[in-house]
């Protein structure tokens, strides 16, 4: 379990960039609830995605 996966924590999908940041919601075991931007509320297991952690204050985020 990635202990960094709190409430509160700024995320990317690896593997789905197109959904944007996201903000963990609840994390319960491998089971971690993000609200994307671009995608609304997803619930992912960590057992088979690892979320990347961003600092969203030193993200190069596109205008817009």
């Amino acid at each position: 379990m990635n202990f960094e996966l709190v409430p509160g924590a700024m995320v990317r999908h690896p593997d789905k960039p197109e959904w944007g940041l996201g903000q963990v919601q609840s994390a319960i075991g491998s089971r971690v609830t993000v609200n994307f931007e671009d995608a609304g509320k997803l619930l992912i297991d960590t057992s088979k995605v690892n979320l990347t952690v961003v600092d969203p204050e030193s993200e190069d985020r596109p205008p817009g």
